[in-house]
């Protein structure tokens, strides 16, 4: 293993272990099914950094608008907008059939509202990602990446 591979191993083993505590200290825990979708979301922030991918932002959301953007990350000069799904389980349908025509049409809304945010003059290009965690009990963590899963129509 690289010394990069080590650090970044390092890193990922470190912010769970302080996810646990954080949980393990606050009143009320979340159920069940949000703490699966935040565990899907930082396996998926941890599998795009493997990646080479810059994240910038983490359930990003603009305050007119219902909803959060999952992720949201550089990959070079592509602006990509990620939303991951989470399931602990195979025999249902796959994570990705979750994000319907609904939820596309509001991902895009977000999107056009943190892109009429940025600084620049110009619109970068952009791509929308699903990516599907599955945690099943007893098996190795399994990640697909669905990279232009959607467009802006």
């Amino acid at each position: 293993m690289g010394t990069r591979q080590l650090t970044g191993a390092l890193l990922e083993r470190s912010l769970a272990a302080l996810d646990r505590i954080a949980r393990w200290r606050k009143a009320p825990e979340l159920p069940l099914h949000l703490q699966t979708g935040l565990a899907g979301e930082d396996a998926a922030f941890f599998e795009l950094r493997r990646k080479g991918y810059t994240v910038v932002a983490r359930r990003w959301s603009a305050g007119n608008i219902s909803g959060d953007m999952d992720l949201i990350a550089w990959q070079g000069p592509m602006l990509v907008f990620i939303e991951v799904k989470t399931r602990t389980a195979h025999d249902m349908s796959p994570a990705e059939s979750a994000v319907d025509r609904h939820k596309q049409y509001v991902l895009r809304r977000l999107a056009r509202a943190y892109v009429r945010q940025l600084p620049q003059a110009e619109a970068p290009p952009v791509r929308f990602d699903v990516m599907s965690v599955y945690l099943v009990p007893g098996e190795k963590r399994e990640i697909v990446h669905f990279e232009n899963a959607f467009g802006w129509s």
